[in-house]
């Protein structure tokens, strides 16, 4: 057995575990959210143009990075997930061209993919992960999960996220180039780190969490990468819950610890943020060059692919500063 494929059993016993409850009772003792019962787009309902306008006056240096990280067929990713890609010429094989069709001698090239959208850098919409059945907003999985995509709460529906970054920069505060896979990062932590480094959390922000793991150990140990990682404890979660971001994210696939801290249930976390209170999960995002350069506050903009019925999507955001 694979790491990969003993991670995901060891996950999904843990998952089945923690969802021992019925999805009815999840679903009925559910509080709509503050936004509305008809809400389907959490956190992002703070993204105003006023907010928008603030977030540009970040822009000082007129300095760009992309967070996403590059992605092919040997890109770890959690267990099934994958990717593969095939460049092809329609019409044109076995010397043939298409100069009948279009009046001169044109040649080109098409992408054809076979992939999962969580792999690489991503994000989480809120249809991703429940709890018993019961998702964002008091959705039932029953009523609006199908196979050929989701009926609500799809990844088409959320906004531009345009909105203040800010970077916490763990690997920093513990004195390490990386943390260690499995090491918890907690409220106090955070805390901790943000006011050493001279960063205020706003509502409405975009929170980024730097580990230094993906710099570590994606390309030179990339099954450890993805077999473990540290990250946040479920009450730390909770704690950033309450800080009203719209987004959280982190350098690690997954953005909780994992193996998790006694007592936490794994990547309950997705459920404190994405169930509970509508905010994002952005996945492995490229943080190494803003913490090497001690940016911690920017813009922050994301325009991901809009494919109906999806409930994450490979993205690339755009950080200025």
């Amino acid at each position: 057995m694979t790491i990969r494929s003993r991670l995901g059993l060891r996950v999904g016993l843990c998952l089945a575990a923690i969802c021992g409850i019925s999805a009815g009772a999840a679903v009925a003792d559910c509080t709509p959210s503050q936004w509305g019962a008809e809400d389907e787009i959490g956190a992002a309902n703070l993204i105003t143009p006023e907010t928008v306008l603030a977030a540009t006056g970040l822009i000082k240096q007129g300095r760009v990075h992309p967070l996403g990280i590059v992605v092919d067929a040997s890109t770890p990713a959690f267990a099934p997930r994958g990717a593969n890609l095939q460049v092809v010429q329609p019409g044109q094989h076995n010397g043939r061209t298409l100069t009948g069709d279009f009046g001169w001698d044109i040649s080109y090239n098409d992408d054809l993919a076979q992939l999962w959208f969580g792999v690489g850098s991503q994000i989480d919409g809120l249809s991703h992960l429940g709890e018993a059945g019961g998702y964002y907003n008091c959705n039932d999985a029953k009523d609006f999960v199908a196979l050929t995509g989701v009926k609500k709460l799809g990844i088409e529906g959320i906004p531009p996220i345009v909105a203040r970054g800010v970077l916490i920069d763990m690997a920093r505060f513990h004195g390490v180039d990386a943390m260690a896979g499995g090491q918890p990062v907690t409220s106090d932590d955070l805390r901790a780190a943000a006011e050493a480094q001279g960063v205020e959390i706003r509502e409405g922000d975009v929170i980024l969490i730097h580990t230094g793991w993906t710099d570590a150990k994606l390309a030179s140990e990339p099954q450890t990468w993805v077999s473990q990682e540290p990250g946040l404890t479920n009450e730390a979660a909770a704690y950033l819950a309450t800080l009203s971001p719209v987004a959280v994210g982190a350098d690690t696939w997954g953005l909780e610890a994992v193996p998790p801290a006694p007592g936490d249930k794994v990547f309950y976390g997705h459920v404190e943020l994405l169930k509970n209170n509508g905010i994002y999960i952005l996945e492995t995002m490229n943080t190494g060059p803003l913490a090497d350069e001690g940016v911690t506050e920017f813009f922050f903009s994301l325009g991901h692919a809009r494919v109906k019925g999806a409930v994450q999507m490979i993205i690339n955001p755009v950080v200025i500063w």
